[in-house]
């Protein structure tokens, strides 16, 4: 097991500053410090909802007021391979909605392509602004050992967490002041005012001669699970945070109702599924959507951001592929490494899941959120049974990697401060440029021994900070 914080039972360079602060603090003072945290963020209504379950579906994100360190150097390497993971994701997006080089150079087998349900026709031969679809990707990253980093998973379509980064921090700088007194924290309070920009840098042709460009936030609503994250970044950008009855097209343009009439968009960071975002292209009962909407899209009315049909490159079996994209694609050789997985659609890989079930985690492709996944070295010999027949029913719906033991931070527990696995999602900007936050959300397993950090499963966040030098 990989410590973030020590190396053969010495602190590493870039947690010094926090080993003193977790020294010169007791376990009172920390619990009371996670408890103000905890009234605050209730009071200022981050939560988010669990569809599904019983009782009250908003609960908080567990924080965890022990912060997550990168040194400058491990930053580097960080930064420069989800850029590079991104600009391959967006090669591959364009391509396979356009000639689809990979395909027939036989890379990407087709039908992982043109049969994933994310795959949306109407892109067909559409080329947006400045060539972007995923303007906004969350690249999941791990560590494993002292090896480096690896990618755990791509998120292209509607990446969320960013608001937890953002708000970690200001509680951070609340409680703790003392530990930002040196400057060597980079700030990451930049992110709306860089995704702003980023909106507006692939705006239509002619979108400033209105008089300037109106981007706005398109939301499901207040039942959605990141509505808080919808309407936290509305008012950090400055931007109206609409819902689909707010907007309507005309003439190929997209215009929002205001109380002193319509008002044109050129720019919308939608933050609603494929299927609900147009109910005269994709699901015609959707009652989220704008009418109209892809049609305006296709004229060059108006941006969407993310662009529709990105999720087939969020597909766990695409995923397999990425490195040999980046290769492709930009002629480099992969910064960060893929987990090793195993495509059970091919019977070769399939026969080795299946003798080796209780050593390996097995995942729904189109799965998320930590549901649907099998955990060999926990799982009972009934529950290995009962996935091996949805595994053989069905065998190209799942993939299988390895059990990781994912790298371990200082977690503050009810026992105290103890080790916990980790991961971590930096957001990559793309627009004009390519632009990653310094820093990004750290989420953390928060039960003793479990590998499983998403919110949902009971996972909470971190604070997460890249030293300056």
């Amino acid at each position: 097991m990989f410590s973030e914080m020590t190396q053969s039972g010495l602190v590493r360079p870039e947690y010094q500053q926090i080993d003193t602060w977790l020294k010169s603090q007791s376990i009172d003072d920390l619990k009371q410090a996670s408890s103000e945290a905890e009234t605050l963020f209730r009071k200022i209504g981050i939560t988010f909802a669990v569809y599904g379950e019983g009782g009250d579906p908003e609960r908080l994100i567990p924080f965890d007021v022990i912060p997550r360190v990168f040194s400058a150097s491990e930053w580097n390497v960080l930064q420069r391979g989800v850029i590079q993971r991104a600009q391959a994701l967006n090669a591959f997006i364009a391509d396979v909605y356009g000639a689809a080089r990979i395909v027939k150079e036989g890379i990407v087998p087709a039908e992982i392509i043109f049969n994933n349900e994310a795959y949306e026709p109407v892109m067909r031969d559409f080329m947006p602004p400045k060539n972007v679809y995923s303007h906004i990707s969350g690249i999941d990253v791990i560590r494993t050992g002292e090896d480096g980093f690896y990618v755990l998973e791509d998120n292209c379509r509607t990446p969320s967490g960013v608001s937890y980064v953002l708000e970690n921090r200001r509680m951070m700088s609340r409680l703790f002041p003392e530990l930002f007194m040196n400057g060597d924290v980079a700030p990451v309070e930049y992110y709306p005012d860089i995704l702003r920009q980023t909106m507006e840098s692939v705006a239509p042709m002619n979108a400033a001669d209105d008089g300037g460009i109106v981007s706005v936030i398109l939301t499901p609503g207040h039942f959605n699970s990141a509505y808080y994250e919808h309407s936290f970044l509305a008012d950090e950008m400055g931007i109206p945070l609409v819902e689909g009855s707010d907007l309507f097209v005309d003439g190929d343009k997209v215009y929002m109702r205001t109380t002193r009439g319509p008002q044109r968009v050129h720019v919308i960071y939608r933050r609603i599924d494929d299927a609900f975002l147009d109910p005269e292209q994709f699901n015609p009962s959707s009652m989220l959507g704008v009418p109209g909407l892809i049609r305006a899209y296709k004229a060059g009315g108006v941006t969407i951001i993310n662009a529709p049909g990105t999720g087939v490159a969020d597909d766990k079996a695409i995923y397999c592929f990425v490195e040999d994209m980046i290769r492709f694609y930009l002629s480099e050789e992969p910064v960060l490494k893929n987990v090793e997985t195993f495509r059970c659609s091919e019977p070769s890989q399939l026969s080795h899941v299946l003798e080796n079930l209780e050593h390996l985690v097995v995942k729904e492709v189109h799965g998320s959120g930590g549901y649907g996944m099998l955990i060999g070295p926990k799982s009972t010999a009934d529950e290995r049974e009962q996935y091996a027949q949805r595994l053989k029913a069905k065998p190209s719906a799942f993939i299988a990697q390895p059990t990781l033991s994912l790298s371990t931070c200082p977690t503050l527990v009810e026992e105290g401060v103890a080790e916990r696995h980790v991961d971590f999602r930096p957001f990559v900007l793309t627009g004009d440029i390519s632009q990653v936050t310094p820093g990004g959300l750290t989420r953390v397993a928060l039960r003793e021994g479990s590998l499983v950090v998403n919110s949902s499963q009971g996972g909470g966040v971190k604070d997460t900070w890249v030293l300056t030098e």
